[in-house]
């Protein structure tokens, strides 16, 4: 027994020795300063990519960081003698080698089977570059001495920039209310002049601030432009102004100019899903008659707000083959209001995809409504309606919901209930879902009893879909086509399909028409 413990020790004690000596070479290997190095050879030297390409940007604004992994595979200590650009110190991309900034290195060293990075960045001016061209690919060539080099581009895209003028430090505002002290509330932005007020598709616009429309204007947005908006950026429609979006099929061969888009200014891919980057198109009290036609709004706070009405006898808001989507709280936004909507498409959101705020008018005509948000927790279901918001914890204001129809649409998303109406008031709260589908499952005895969800009350519902399979294309990306497996083929009522005869792509309707603001497609495998 003694021998097998002394034995035992030894082990031990040799393993111990055996892990102090691979320690200490390995501190050893580390702290070496007496390496030779050599030039490194053309078949030594690799790269992570042959092309650094840094998307587009536009001009004057500097780009996102991109980098390049260089890797040293010999077994030796090696020197890179120079790097360096092709257009030296007059080159539009910045560098940064292995911790250190500048246009060129000299005698950069790299240990064996050792990596490092080049980090690029690049900001240019188009005007410098062409006077001809609304875009321009750059492009200049980094270079590892004579034994390697890759290629740097960019596309550097003109555009026209609004902006809040500066006196004294001070930027612009424009006034938005009044607090409870009698000062007047401002949020960063100006008012455009008579000359600013038409967008055409000649040039992209970048919006700094909110752009505000001055009372009795009319804002237009034609065929084919696109309207980039910098953090806490938006548009403000005053009282009796106007907002008109004039876009056209983006498939029309014959304009060949298309929607009008609504987004951030970020353009790398990375920004294409990234909700909240702008703040929200603002239509506010008293402003009339806004009309938008083949419109994308995406990645805002709130994409439309339409604060009241304008108390005609007409919509106050018209949107017709729209999409607004990934908006980071609420798609549309009606505050009292009165919005028609045809062949439009209310995607993922933060909160809700609409939200009929303090009652209102609206009418829904081939719509579709999926709300798949996957980026936090959601606690509102895809469309919430209710009568109300509350002033105070004991006090609510309250307007009637005079209508809230929804004619041949979709309502779906990834919650077990996804439709929702509220009423705290006394008076009218009016709503229909005709030839709708609707996500709804509940368990919750309060909401079993409540007749707002009792489905064969004829006053609120007639011929829905519930808890149908959508079968949409793909749904967290937004693609919101119902594909052949969808429940919702043909489900729609004829007559309302006729007076809105084709779909958001301009396909044909069938009769009877599918639900929805797409007519099916035919999905291979």
């Amino acid at each position: 027994m003694k021998l097998l413990r002394n034995k035992s020790r030894n082990t031990i004690f040799q393993t111990l020795l055996l892990l102090v000596g691979i320690a200490l070479a390995s501190l050893y290997s580390s702290c070496r300063t007496d390496f030779t190095f050599r030039p490194i050879q053309s078949s030594e030297l690799r790269f992570s990519r042959d092309t650094v390409y840094l998307d587009t940007i536009f001009t004057g604004i500097s780009s996102a960081t991109y980098n390049l992994k260089v890797y040293n595979t010999s077994n030796d200590p090696v020197s890179i003698p120079e790097i360096y650009l092709d257009n030296g110190d007059d080159s539009n991309f910045r560098l940064n080698v292995d911790g250190f900034s500048g246009k060129s290195f000299q005698d950069v060293e790299l240990l064996p089977k050792d990596s490092m990075y080049v980090y690029i960045e690049t900001t240019a001016d188009i005007n410098t570059l062409t006077q001809s061209e609304t875009q321009f690919l750059y492009e200049d060539k980094l270079h590892f001495s004579d034994v390697g080099k890759v290629t740097l581009m960019t596309l550097v895209q003109d555009a026209v920039f609004l902006y809040p003028k500066k006196e004294n430090g001070i930027k612009e505002s424009i006034p938005i209310g009044i607090d409870d002290e009698g000062n007047t509330v401002g949020i960063e932005g100006f008012y455009l002049d008579d000359n600013e007020l038409v967008f055409t598709n000649k040039k992209p616009y970048v919006v700094y601030g909110y752009m505000g429309v001055p009372s009795g204007k009319t804002i237009v947005f034609e065929a084919g432009a696109r309207i980039h908006f910098h953090k806490n950026s938006g548009i403000v429609v005053a009282k009796d102004a106007t907002m008109l979006v004039n876009g056209t099929p983006s498939n029309d061969s014959e304009t060949l100019e298309g929607e009008v888009i609504f987004e951030g200014d970020r353009l790398e891919p990375l920004y294409d899903d990234i909700p909240g980057q702008w703040g929200a198109i603002w239509l506010t009290t008293g402003s009339t008659q806004h009309q938008f036609n083949h419109t994308t709004i995406k990645n805002a706070t709130v994409g439309i707000l339409m604060d009241y009405n304008d108390e005609t006898a007409n919509p106050t808001l018209t949107l017709k083959n729209t999409q607004i989507h990934n908006s980071a709280s609420i798609n549309l936004w009606g505050k009292t209001a009165d919005i028609y909507a045809e062949n439009s498409v209310f995607g993922s959101a933060g909160q809700a995809s609409f939200f009929g705020n303090i009652g209102g008018k609206y009418h829904f005509v081939h719509c579709t409504f999926a709300n798949y948000w996957n980026k936090s927790f959601r606690n509102n279901p895809a469309v919430l309606l209710n009568d109300y918001t509350p002033l105070d914890n004991e006090t609510n204001f309250i307007k009637p919901l005079e209508k809230a129809t929804f004619d041949n649409c979709i309502i779906e998303g990834s919650q077990f209930v996804e439709f929702f109406a509220e009423q705290e008031g006394t008076g009218a709260f009016n709503f229909k879902l005709n030839h709708t589908a609707i996500q709804f499952e509940s368990s919750s005895q309060s909401v079993i009893d409540n007749p707002f969800f009792d489905w064969n009350n004829t006053t609120y519902y007639n011929q829905i879909i519930s808890n149908g399979e959508p079968a949409f294309v793909m749904p967290e990306e937004n693609d919101l086509r119902i594909s052949q497996e969808s429940d919702f083929i043909q489900k729609g009522e004829a007559t309302i399909g006729t007076q809105v005869p084709t779909d958001l792509l301009g396909v044909q309707r069938s009769s009877p028409p599918d639900l929805g603001a797409y007519q099916h497609v035919v999905i291979k495998d």
